[in-house]
């Protein structure tokens, strides 16, 4: 299984999927600004729902710093768009549902639940610099305080 560990100053895999248009989508298009990538389970549920609300409450802030936010999940295009619609979400979600995005990122993992073995996405976030670098990351992510942690970090790194 080509699963990568990606570290901070790494070059970003590009990635071709649809979003929630059904448009392709290529992440290298992207090239020069900033980007928060983050990986999520399923749409509306409710840590993921919660999520998606918070970056949608700073979307249009993010993006007069030129920030782009991306979901990633597994889950269909017609899944996504229901998603947004039903929550009035703004962000970019794209559908990877052969896990192609989500292998090139290593967080399509083996979990364990009630004695259950699956495969599925571990939620995390990368932030990606204008030269497709990993500027920062986070595995394995508590969705409480996480947008606000994403923002700061932003900050940091781009007025360091």
């Amino acid at each position: 299984m080509d699963n990568k560990k990606l570290e901070k100053g790494d070059s970003v895999p590009d990635f071709t999927i649809k979003d929630q248009n059904d448009s392709d989508f290529v992440l290298s298009s992207l090239k020069g600004k900033w980007i928060v990538l983050y990986f999520y389970p399923k749409d509306n549920t409710p840590g993921c729902t919660t999520e998606a609300i918070e970056f949608s409450e700073i979307k249009s802030a993010l993006q007069k710093k030129g920030v782009e936010v991306l979901g990633v999940s597994p889950d269909s295009v017609k899944s996504h768009k229901n998603f947004i619609d039903k929550k009035d979400l703004t962000i970019t979600l794209l559908s990877d549902p052969d896990h192609d995005a989500l292998m090139k990122y290593g967080v399509w993992q083996l979990k364990k639940n009630y004695g259950r073995e699956y495969y599925g996405v571990v939620r995390s976030t990368f932030i990606i610099s204008p030269e497709m670098k990993i500027a920062h990351s986070w595995k394995s992510v508590k969705v409480k305080g996480h947008v606000e942690a994403v923002d700061n970090k932003l900050n940091d790194l781009m007025n360091g």
